[in-house]
């Protein structure tokens, strides 16, 4: 009783010490992150497939330098990449108005000035840093449908952002992204892990109806460099060639139609050999695919209940896998769909051959293997129905 008394009493003097609150120590971290003007660091990414929980592709590991341009509104930071092999050796940079890759066996670099760019954000490198800060500041003042969760694990703490019913990428400010691939029912979420010892972020998972991304930071010094203006030339020798990247436009059409449909040879996920002069159906239909790929994840359904509604009809539909060499991501991916088909590892020769440039792409051979149709792209209902109907075609 004594004990209770005193415990009451100190209590009350003192009052009850929570510790800083959610908003408080997302506005720190944010601070920390506001004051950088230039930073390296090294990072690891990999990535997962849908609804699988274990890493699925190859871990990269790259040594990135960062110098922040706050004029810069698509991007925020000019970045230059360099190989953990040599970090002498620039391989990739984008300086805030063009972006591009040395290739130094060759000895010259490739330049995209973003002419004829189709999208409303650049592909670059988005910084680790300033993306964080910007998904922070999104979340203390935005009125969407969100809900935040906040984990302290004694050394981090863990801050958790989910936004509802909407596909959200953080290209420095979120862009939203509307198509009929993604559901109406998408969940954006983005998962921070921040050091207690310093407010700083370390580590993020980015997660999507269609795939999951992580990403560790590590070895990062800030502010080391008088200089913030990044000059790409000074990267890299002066006798390099500079080419300059041109977006073609796509090919209205493959050149494989009408054609004999190249051969090959590939392996499924139990190390199989699998040939398509092995594959004895009237009609064959090839899907070139790619986990992660939010159409191709969405055609699943349509292509499983394909293959249930053409048994027996000397009908056979393969898939064929052109983004990931992970055998066993694949092998975790078909049986977390259930897929009911050949479910096949491509290689870089095949996929060059067939023209397979995006994808879902799908390929309808006949029974002479002559391809008979190419369509692009997965729209849900509109390539359903062309698809079966150049199949009873055929058939």
């Amino acid at each position: 009783m004594v004990r209770i008394l005193l415990l009451t009493l100190l209590i009350s003097i003192h009052g009850c010490n929570s510790g800083p609150s959610e908003k408080d120590v997302l506005l720190k971290v944010s601070d920390n992150l506001s004051k950088i003007k230039s930073a390296t660091y090294y990072m690891t990414g990999v990535g997962s497939a849908p609804g699988d929980t274990t890493k699925f592709s190859e871990p990269i590991t790259m040594y990135y330098k960062i110098f922040v341009n706050p004029s810069d509104t698509l991007v925020g930071s000019s970045s230059a990449i360099f190989s953990i092999d040599d970090t002498s050796k620039m391989i990739d940079f984008y300086d805030g108005e063009v972006r591009g890759k040395c290739y130094w066996d060759e000895q010259y670099v490739k330049i995209d000035s973003f002419q004829n760019h189709p999208y409303p954000f650049r592909l670059v490198h988005y910084p680790f840093y300033t993306r964080i800060n910007e998904i922070i500041k999104y979340s203390l003042t935005t009125e969407d449908s969100i809900q935040t969760g906040f984990t302290d694990y004694g050394d981090s703490i863990h801050y958790s952002l989910r936004i509802y019913n909407k596909h959200v990428y953080f290209h420095i400010k979120p862009i939203v992204i509307e198509n009929d691939y993604i559901p109406d029912d998408e969940i954006s979420q983005f998962d921070v892990w921040i050091r207690k010892s310093d407010n700083m972020p370390y580590r993020m998972r980015s997660k999507w109806h269609h795939t999951t991304s992580f990403e560790y930071c590590y070895n990062a010094t800030f502010n080391t460099t008088e200089h913030i203006e990044f000059i790409a030339k000074d990267y890299f020798p002066s006798y390099f060639e500079i080419v300059q990247f041109k977006r073609e436009p796509q090919k209205p059409n493959n050149s494989l139609l009408g054609k004999l449909a190249p051969d090959w040879t590939l392996k499924d996920i139990d190390h199989n050999n699998v040939s398509l002069r092995g594959l004895r159906s009237k009609v064959l239909l090839i899907q070139f695919t790619g986990v992660g790929c939010g159409p191709c994840h969405q055609s699943i359904p349509f292509l499983k209940k394909l293959v249930e509604d053409y048994k027996g009809k000397d009908f056979e539909f393969v898939s064929i896998e052109t983004w990931s060499k992970n055998i066993e991501g694949l092998r975790r991916y078909q049986e977390k769909n259930e897929l009911n088909f050949k479910f096949l590892k491509s290689d870089e020769e095949v996929t060059q051959q067939y023209e397979v440039y995006s994808v879902p792409v799908f390929f309808l051979l006949d029974e002479n293997r002559i391809v008979r149709k190419v369509i692009t792209g997965y729209s849900k209902d509109k390539t359903d129905k062309s698809i079966c109907d150049n199949i009873d075609n055929l058939l």
